[in-house]
């Protein structure tokens, strides 16, 4: 424990605004077959069409989300234009914006919430904080069908297609 009190932090106290700040979090996604759900008598938030994962060049790590929503959308025998919400990591305020350009998705579809920057992005826990943040926004909003979308430090975009 003393040596790794001594490492360096990952984040400056006086980043710039455009970084989402470094975050504390737990987070916890129950999965499970609609029919040990009904078992149970648990009303499922949603179900999960598709997903998928695609790795890119790591120097470019940021916009992995737009192969793997192509991927993802695909999959789920979907159209962009058939998701009502989007909910995309901006581990950087320009990274949802580069995202939804290349896509042409509409931005009033994206982060709704106010995405990470607004919310935090808590390492290790964000790919749950994104996921229950739209299955909210989408019951919110009434809309039905929602993406989850993350780029993965090291080269990696990963997405998932959910259902209300």
């Amino acid at each position: 424990l003393e040596t790794m009190a001594k490492l360096k932090p990952c984040f400056l106290t006086d980043g710039t605004g455009t970084v989402t700040a470094a975050n504390a979090s737990a987070a916890v996604v129950i999965l499970m077959k609609k029919s040990e759900a009904a078992r149970r008598g648990l009303m499922p938030l949603a179900r999960i069409v598709s997903w998928a994962q695609t790795g890119i060049d790591p120097s470019i790590m940021g916009v992995g989300p737009i192969s793997a929503i192509r991927k993802a959308i695909d999959k789920a025998g979907w159209t962009l234009d058939q998701v009502d919400l989007f909910e995309i990591n901006e581990a950087f305020a320009s990274l949802s914006v580069a995202i939804a350009k290349e896509l042409k998705v509409n931005p009033e579809k994206v982060n709704i919430q106010g995405g990470a920057i607004a919310l935090g992005h808590p390492l290790g826990a964000s790919g749950c904080r994104i996921l229950v943040t739209l299955l909210h926004a989408l019951e919110r909003t009434g809309g039905k069908r929602g993406i989850a979308a993350l780029c993965i430090g090291g080269g990696m975009g990963i997405a998932m297609c959910i259902e209300r």
